[in-house]
């Protein structure tokens, strides 16, 4: 029997991996069971990751979306290769005037330990044979960094961020400073605190961030069978397809309509 599709709140703990994690949640469940994640962390952090289960899988992009929200301890007077504790470190001495973080939209050049995808291969493997790949700036946005205390070389902040956002890059961006620690206290509305493996949340209700759009019954026929129906001042982003209370499909706008783009509840 199919598991009730949702998201599940995994608070991972340092040393493991993003992958780790949802290969533990696959075990638990019935074999066959589509599983997967919306947000990818690095093995030294810590913090909330959100496990799709079932057909909560196929609203992945969706979530992957959300804005995030990391608190992040910077050692200063040092630098790492990584950005992060895990790489080579060397100390310098010299401490960050400045402990300011740039907020608003910029321009981020992914780090070269990241899993950033380089002619096939991640490039934290061409790093580790020796390469340095040169990686595309990206666009994206910081909307809150907060410094939240200052204890000799180590500084903590709290930052608000787009997703694709390298935090470590952001500490690194200081100037002789490494990212010593990083949790993700939030993704969108969901916060770590509420973090429980055993209780899954609903898709409805872990979708409910998308405007809703209801629908009537021949509409909702025509959805479930993939075709489109009028936008009605849906707005310009993905909406919700309701059949009363039941999430049928998320769709998206085309030319005045909106077209389902992932269907769960097929006829």
């Amino acid at each position: 029997m199919e598991p009730v599709p949702g998201v599940l709140l995994v608070s991972k703990p340092a040393g493991v991996t993003s992958h780790d994690v949802v290969a533990s949640v696959r075990r638990s469940l019935p074999p066959g069971t589509k599983v997967g994640h919306a947000g990818t962390l690095d093995p030294f952090a810590t913090g909330l990751l959100l496990v799709l289960v079932g057909r909560a899988t196929r609203a992945q992009r969706f979530m992957m979306g959300l804005p995030k929200t990391y608190r992040a301890v910077a050692r200063l007077g040092w630098e790492s290769d990584t950005a992060d504790r895990d790489g080579q470190l060397s100390e310098t001495g010299r401490i960050p005037e400045r402990l300011e973080i740039p907020v608003g939209e910029q321009l981020q050049r992914p780090p070269p330990y990241s899993a950033v995808k380089v002619r096939g291969q991640r490039a934290y493997a061409l790093a580790r044979a020796g390469e340095a790949p040169e990686l595309a700036p990206r666009p994206v946005a910081v909307y809150r960094a907060e410094l939240l205390w200052r204890e000799e070389e180590r500084a903590a902040f709290e930052i608000e961020c787009s997703a694709g956002t390298y935090v470590r890059s952001l500490i690194a961006g200081l100037g002789d400073a490494y990212c010593e620690s990083l949790e993700r206290t939030a993704i969108g509305s969901f916060r770590l605190e509420n973090a429980d493996p055993e209780g899954i949340v609903p898709l409805a209700e872990a979708l409910d961030f998308l405007p809703a759009r209801a629908l009537d019954p021949e509409e909702a026929l025509a959805v479930r069978h993939g075709r489109r129906v009028p936008a009605t001042g849906a707005g310009s982003g993905a909406v919700r397809l309701l059949d009363g209370p039941e999430l049928v499909a998320i769709g998206e706008p085309r030319t005045g309509e909106l077209q389902p783009v992932v269907v769960f509840s097929p006829r």
